[in-house]
């Protein structure tokens, strides 16, 4: 058995300077959990591979595309490859949500 505790995870350094944390990385997936604190979001950006978004607290705004919506915890949205999405969180609370991307990309996510 493997266990992998959050708070022992460094954090990962990606252009969107928030706290991300590697918690999966094997040849079929890869899964992120990060923490975004109230104002804090992702740039744009754009992934080779599908990814889903598991809202694991708070209610952060998911934008796929030209669409955005408010998700509570407990809730997995789907964003399909090679789409622009993004994260923000527009509360006053802590939002946390795991990503996970299918199959582990092999090229670089595109930020825009």
């Amino acid at each position: 058995m493997i266990i992998t505790k959050y708070q022992h995870q460094q954090l990962k350094d990606t252009p969107h300077k928030i706290d991300v944390r590697e918690m999966y990385n094997k040849e079929s997936a890869q899964a992120m959990l990060m923490a975004l604190k109230p104002g804090e979001s992702l740039k744009p950006h754009k992934t080779p591979v599908d990814v889903f978004f598991f809202i694991v607290e708070g209610t952060p705004t998911i934008h796929i595309g030209d669409e955005s919506e408010v998700c509570e915890a407990d809730t997995l949205v789907e964003s399909p490859a090679n789409i622009v999405h993004y994260i923000s969180n527009s509360s006053e609370n802590l939002a946390r949500v795991l990503v996970v991307k299918a199959p582990r990309p092999t090229s670089q996510t595109k930020v825009l």
